[in-house]
């Protein structure tokens, strides 16, 4: 099964970082935020990427042409200094293909110029390089697949604070209420595909807007509710929240995986 990782936007909203860096490889520590999405993928199993590049492509590149695993992870040093002995490993056995899908594409149409790369298979995944999650992937492809539906998108509710309002005749105002008593659910950004999802993308056209409306008018696109851990970084104010979760240790995106083999391992 292979992942669609959508890279290759402006990310208007961390001007201040995405002038000189593309969004997915702003750091959260010592690593982008890329390689945590990828990491979280390659722990539930799923190790074939397919990067769609567009702003600052080179950099996403470079960094993946020179990664070196030494620098990210304990080591011995033998033979004086001659031999790295690896006492810990990442991206040893990923499968990363890089695809230029244009600086102005819309998701629509990166999507859809990575479909010769998808291979024979018949589900795959997809998200944006900007979110992190501890999401049951294996349980979201068994959703999808059980379900007989063409997509499947994780729905979240929105970690941002605002008042909702509801309003009556004359623009009375009936009820306010805190966005978080609403009860809200928004796209959380990852995907689990069909490969049917590519007859629905047409020219010039967005995935969620045009391709998602197609399918919502056949019955054709589930959602999976999901009340944990969900976490965009779209400001600064979300990187530094990101950030203390990080300095922590085990942040909750990293664990699941952990928690999930810890809680199926017989104990003594």
């Amino acid at each position: 099964m292979k992942v669609v990782l959508f890279c290759g936007g402006l990310g208007l909203r961390m001007r201040e970082e995405s002038t000189r860096l593309p969004k997915p490889m702003i750091p959260l520590g010592d690593r982008p935020i890329l390689w945590h999405i990828m990491k979280y993928y390659s722990d539930f199993g799923v190790r074939e990427f397919i990067l769609c590049l567009g702003y600052k492509a080179e950099v996403i590149k470079d960094y993946f042409l020179n990664y070196n695993e030494a620098l990210s992870n304990d080591f011995v040093l033998a033979d004086g200094g001659r031999r790295v002995e690896l006492l810990g490993s990442d991206t040893h056995d990923w499968s990363m293909t890089f695809v230029n899908t244009g600086l102005h594409s819309t998701i629509g149409e990166r999507l859809k110029q990575i479909e010769p790369y998808i291979g024979d298979d018949d589900v795959f995944l997809a998200t944006y390089g900007d979110g992190l999650t501890d999401a049951p992937l294996d349980d979201m492809v068994a959703t999808l697949k059980a379900s007989g539906k063409t997509g499947l998108f994780l729905c979240v509710h929105p970690t941002y604070q605002f008042h909702v309002v509801s309003l009556g005749d004359g623009n009375d105002v009936l009820q306010i209420r805190d966005v978080a008593e609403a009860s809200l659910w928004i796209n959380g950004g990852y995907f689990v595909f069909r490969r049917e999802i590519f007859d629905y993308l047409q020219p010039g056209e967005d995935l969620v807007d045009q391709a998602f409306g197609r399918l919502i008018a056949e019955n054709k696109l589930t959602a999976y509710p999901y009340e944990g851990f969900w976490a965009p970084m779209d400001t600064l104010k979300d990187k530094q929240t990101l950030e203390s979760l990080l300095e922590l240790g085990d942040p909750p995106w990293a664990s699941r995986r952990r928690r999930d083999a810890a809680e199926t391992t017989p104990t003594d």
